[in-house]
């Protein structure tokens, strides 16, 4: 990344000091110890001046949940996949990024699974709509009894009234 990124300036929560904070080296990244939650805005500027910085923002949770507060041992790790698309980079951008190398060796390994995190999510999703599906289907069935019901009431009604009418003349 250092062939083609020049700095990243994170920007904490206020109640840090100096929450503007500036990395020129990799890793690109910062160590700080607290607890809470708030959002991180991390600004990436590259050694092209011509590219246009690239903003992300980040919630950062510094604080267990659930089942791993009651362990107390796992460390915390909250990781986000993000990808930076360079639509139409300049000739000196893409060079840049065409003749990268990587740094490491073997395989990075983060804590989260993606693509296990993917499927579970696209599997949620899936369930969620054929429920909403499921229940949309219940509520026309309702509505369409309803409606019978009213219009069998209404015909009963003009009846009665039919009757009551004969009867009166």
């Amino acid at each position: 990344m250092s062939m083609f990124v020049k700095k990243v300036h994170f920007k904490l929560h206020e109640s840090y000091a100096s929450p503007n904070r500036i990395v020129t080296k990799p890793p690109y990244e910062i160590t700080e110890t607290g607890w809470g939650e708030f959002e991180i805005v991390i600004k990436i500027y590259f050694h092209d001046s011509n590219e246009r910085p690239v903003t992300l923002y980040h919630i950062l949770k510094l604080f267990q949940s659930g089942a791993d507060m009651a362990l107390g041992k796992k460390p915390l790790v909250t990781e986000f996949y993000e990808e930076v698309v360079f639509q139409d980079p300049t000739a000196y951008m893409q060079q840049l990024l065409m003749n990268t190398h990587p740094l490491t060796v073997g395989q990075w390994k983060h804590e989260t699974d993606f693509e296990e995190k993917k499927e579970k999510t696209l599997s949620s999703i899936t369930a969620a709509l054929n429920k909403i599906r499921s229940e949309i289907s219940e509520y026309k069935e309702r509505l369409k009894l309803a409606e019978e019901t009213t219009s069998k009431f209404r015909a009963e009604i003009a009846q009665a009234a039919a009757n009551n009418s004969a009867n009166m003349a």
